[in-house]
C-alpha cells in the first residue's frame, strides 16, 4: 500500500514538474516564503488581536497555530521521519533551499489550515475565502517547488484543519474562565 502511494505521490511531482516555468516559479517560491515559520499567519492575526471586537479571533488563531505546531513539528514529523522529495533531486533542480527537518506532515500547510479552521467558525465568508485561497496557494507552492510530496500536503490540511476547529472548541470552554474581559 505504501508503495502504491509513494508512486502516486512521484507521479504527482513529475507532472508538476512539467509546468515549471519563470513566472510561476516566482509565484510559488514567494507564497511558500510567506508560509515561512508561519510569518503570514502572525501578520493577519496582528490586526485581529488589535481590535477589541476582534481579539478572541485572534487569540484562537494563536492558539490554533501553538496546537497544529505541537501536533505536525514536534509530535509526528519526529514519528513518522519521511524524507523529502528534494532530497532525491540534483541541485540544478531545487528553487529552494532544501529544508532541513522531515517532510510528512508539511508545516507551512497545517499552519495554514490551522488557521483557515478557526476563520471557518469564527469569521464571515468574506474574510473566509481569502484565506481559504491563501492557504491553498501556500500548500501547493510545497509541492510545486519539490519540498513535499502530495501527501505530505493532504495530511497537513488535515491534521491542520482538524487542530483549529479543535482549537475553537477548546478556546471557547476555557478562554471567559482565564480571560474574563476578552470579547467572545
Amino acid at each position: 500500500m505504501f508503495g502504491r502511494i509513494q508512486n502516486i505521490d512521484n507521479r504527482v511531482l513529475d507532472r508538476i514538474g512539467n509546468i515549471h516555468k519563470p513566472a510561476l516559479n516566482r509565484i510559488m517560491i514567494t507564497a511558500s516564503r510567506a508560509g515561512n515559520l508561519g510569518i503570514i499567519w502572525w501578520a493577519i492575526c496582528l490586526p485581529f488581536i488589535l481590535r477589541s471586537y476582534w481579539r478572541a479571533t485572534g487569540f484562537n488563531i494563536v492558539f490554533g497555530l501553538c496546537v497544529a505546531h505541537l501536533m505536525g513539528e514536534i509530535i509526528i514529523k519526529h514519528i513518522v521521519k519521511r524524507v523529502r522529495p528534494c532530497h532525491h533531486l540534483g541541485d540544478e533542480e531545487q528553487l529552494i533551499d532544501r529544508p532541513r527537518f522531515y517532510s510528512f506532515p508539511s508545516g507551512h500547510t497545517t499552519a495554514s489550515f490551522a488557521v483557515v479552521g478557526v476563520v471557518l467558525l469564527r469569521c464571515r465568508l468574506f474574510t473566509f475565502m481569502p484565506i481559504l485561497a491563501l492557504a491553498m496557494l501556500i500548500s501547493f507552492s510545497r509541492i510545486y517547488l519539490r519540498v513535499h510530496y502530495l501527501t505530505d500536503v493532504v495530511a497537513g490540511a488535515v491534521l491542520g484543519f482538524v487542530c483549529g476547529i479543535c482549537s475553537v472548541m477548546i478556546f471557547n470552554a476555557y478562554a471567559p474562565m482565564l480571560m474574563p474581559n476578552l470579547i467572545m
